[in-house]
């Protein structure tokens, strides 16, 4: 493997079409696409400043490196990506990629970061101004994971989300086959109109959460006073450890729970409307 150390590089696909290559201490400048259709790279103690540095790459490290604002878009269309130890200040990372592990990464401005990406694996990662977060991603594992961001984890299908915090309006809309477990969500219209959400020992806050889910499950979950108008056209298997401020209209299952503040059923149930609402 050709080795190159405390270089810098700048302007238009300057290391383009390389292969077996480890960059170490290297700066890469402005310009665009300085790493395009390379395989095998490792990148060691560098920093990125350019636009689209990591385009088609197929297997790549980066370790202990900073992807400045300027970088952004970095990695697209590529598979094979190890991150670690890892600062990107840089917008709308990681597209279309297969095959994405991020350890003990910081991403300060994650807005319309992983889109279109399957195999992802997430641990020690924290993500702010997140919104859109991993749109239309499959095969997701996350664990000691914190996210401030809305819209997040839409359209996105057999997702494993462990130890997490997760600050979200309008998170998991769409999903097929997402597990929560051991985690805190906060925020607004939680997982409207999934499929097979399974909630285990999670904290749950925000108005009107879980509505026309369908096959939803929860497991030793507790939910906040703000958790009203929750469950409407909604076909569940729900045990709250805690008292439910307002059901509305679910449409079938059971709930059980400590209490509840109010339960709405009226002319507006959708059929069966046969939802059992008990008290434990």
């Amino acid at each position: 493997m050709e080795i190159i150390e405390n270089k810098e590089f700048g302007g238009e696909r300057p290391l383009f079409a390389t292969h077996d290559l480890k960059l170490v201490n290297v700066t890469i400048h402005a310009g665009e696409s300085a790493l395009k259709e390379c395989s095998n790279i490792e990148a060691v103690d560098c920093r990125f400043e350019g636009k689209y540095p990591f385009w088609h790459v197929d297997g790549f490290s980066i370790r202990n490196c900073l992807f400045t604002e300027g970088a952004r878009a970095a990695l697209w269309y590529s598979k094979g990506l190890h991150m670690v130890d890892t600062l990107v200040e840089a917008p709308k990372m990681f597209r279309e990629m297969n095959g994405v592990i991020l350890e003990k990464v910081r991403i300060p401005d994650a807005q319309e970061t992983l889109w279109h990406c399957r195999n992802i694996n997430l641990h020690k990662v924290e993500v702010k101004n997140a919104d859109y977060l991993f749109m239309h991603c499959d095969n997701i594992e996350i664990s000691d994971y914190h996210q401030e961001g809305n819209y997040s984890f839409q359209y996105c299908n057999n997702v494993v989300i462990r130890n997490a915090v997760i600050h979200s309006k309008d998170a998991f809309w769409n999903t097929d086959n997402v597990t929560v477990i051991d985690s805190e969500l906060h925020g607004e219209y939680l997982g409207w109109h999934s499929k097979n959400l399974r909630l285990i020992n999670c904290r749950i806050s925000g108005t009107q959460p879980l509505c026309y889910c369908e096959n939803l499950v929860m497991e030793n979950c507790t939910m906040e006073k703000d958790c009203d108008l929750a469950f409407e056209e909604s076909t569940l298997d729900a045990t709250v450890n805690s008292e439910i401020t307002s059901v509305k209209n679910p449409t079938s299952g059971i709930i059980r729970a400590k209490g509840y503040g109010e339960i709405i059923l009226d002319e507006n149930i959708k059929a069966p409307a046969d939802c059992k609402i008990e008290t434990f």
